[in-house]
């Protein structure tokens, strides 16, 4: 059933390339992609065809009764039954075709661009809505990159996020009005949202001043706190923002538990010896600098948000990371439920690894002792492939702490390597890059 299509829409595309070939003006050629495929056009434009004919059978018939009748003008009747194309089919198809240009315009007017063509609009988002599903694990900064790379190839995206932040303007929300850290959230959100370059500088935007209480909040975060009390819940304000901003996605927390990450951390003595030091919170740990053995939940039972888990059982591709392994991916994975899910899904799961390795977490960590550290807190069963980068640029700041990983053997064969590395910021994933090798799987 699918040959014919893929056959028909093979057929446009070489006609396209002919016609650009020919010096033909994009203006003319964006109107034969009305005729793309999957879009629900060309089956009304048929059917309003058909109309149209039926329409003007009818006329032909009530012509030929008025004059049988005497009631015509025998030169009116050789008008109407000579030229009946030209009256009914030119009038009428021009009618119904500006009909069909208007209502198209109207429609999709509140969701397109202002440089973006009513057809141009309709194609991307017949193709966006029938794309895989995917569910992103994880937080911090690495995973909005993630996702500006797969909101051009579908808007079945789901984000699942850490609640473990306790830092920073997030952790003052959390202490001062009991709300959820919205943090993580927010630049996620932001990466999500319709107009990405504008509501990224806008939620991003952080109060200044010398004093005062907003000093050092960031604009999103107070909007998920104001949300979050006007819904009356910080689920249903991730709702509401939604809506709000337009999301190409969806953005939900892994828990609704005010949890706390802890970890037990291995740090060297000045004689020699070694001890073992349990942190609690988030922010902390990194700053311990020293070799993460654990990291656990308080309370450890923590439920996870059940749309979470629908999410991730409904997926195609399930992708982990990239971001700080023991502070943003594995709060989320270590929830009892969320390990479950991950167990019992048929989508794909994809780890993602970092570029480079994180101060105070992943000190001379490998790809495969990132993976082995996500297996041991969760199962061998929770990663089916490793996704890390092959391009170790020259240009990689000397000056800075962390260094390149490198992809060496993961367990049972399951490393994939590709250039994933951004040119500007080589420490950083290229969204782009990462996006068309998760998908190429």
């Amino acid at each position: 059933m699918g040959t014919l299509p893929i056959y028909l829409y093979t057929i446009y595309m070489n006609q396209r390339t002919f016609f650009q070939n020919k010096h033909i003006p994009n203006s003319i050629i964006a109107h034969f992609r009305w005729l793309s495929v999957g879009i629900g056009i060309k089956r009304w434009l048929l059917l309003l065809g058909a109309g149209a004919f039926f329409v003007g059978i009818g006329i032909a018939y009530v012509v030929n009764w008025l004059y049988q009748a005497d009631l015509m003008p025998a030169f009116l009747y050789k008008t109407a039954v000579w030229q009946p194309v030209l009256i009914i089919f030119l009038t009428g198809g021009g009618m119904i075709l500006f009909a069909i240009w208007r209502i198209g315009l109207n429609l999709v007017a509140p969701f397109r661009n202002a440089d973006q063509s009513v057809v141009s609009s309709l194609i991307d988002h017949s193709r966006q809505g029938r794309g895989v599903r995917i569910v992103a694990i994880g937080g911090g900064t690495g995973m909005p990159s993630l996702l500006r790379g797969f909101v051009e190839h579908t808007r079945n995206i789901t984000a699942v996020i850490t609640v473990a932040d306790d830092g920073g303007s997030s952790g003052r929300l959390r202490q001062e009005l009991g709300v959820l850290p919205p943090g993580d959230f927010r630049n996620n959100i932001a990466a999500l949202s319709r107009d990405e370059a504008l509501m990224t500088s806008l939620l991003q935007y952080r109060f200044g001043g010398q004093d005062g209480a907003l000093r050092g909040h960031a604009f999103g975060n107070l909007l998920l706190a104001a949300l979050s009390d006007i819904a009356g819940s910080f689920d249903e304000g991730l709702i509401a923002a939604e809506r709000v901003l337009a999301m190409r996605g969806k953005v939900l927390p892994s828990t609704l538990t005010a949890v706390t990450l802890t970890a037990d951390i291995e740090t060297d003595n000045e004689d020699g010896t070694i001890s073992m030091q349990h942190v609690v919170g988030e922010s902390s740990i990194p700053k311990v600098n020293g070799r993460i053995r654990q990291v656990t939940l308080d309370p450890p039972d923590a439920r996870a948000y059940p749309p979470a888990i629908q999410a991730i059982l409904g997926a195609d591709i399930v992708v982990m990371g990239p971001g700080s392994l023991y502070t943003s991916i594995l709060p989320n994975l270590i929830v009892p439920e969320i390990t479950q899910a991950l167990q019992r899904t048929r989508a794909l799961k994809v780890y993602v690894c970092n570029i480079a390795t994180q101060p105070g977490e992943t000190d001379k960590y490998t790809a495969a002792d990132h993976a082995a550290a996500i297996i041991a807190h969760t199962s061998p069963d929770c990663i089916d492939l490793v996704l890390a980068n092959n391009n170790f640029p020259d240009s990689f700041p000397a000056g800075r702490k962390s260094e390149l990983v490198r992809g060496d053997a993961v367990e049972n064969g399951r490393l994939i390597t590709a250039d994933l590395v951004d040119e500007e910021k080589p420490w950083r994933h290229d969204s782009t890059k990462v996006a068309a090798a998760i998908l190429a799987l």
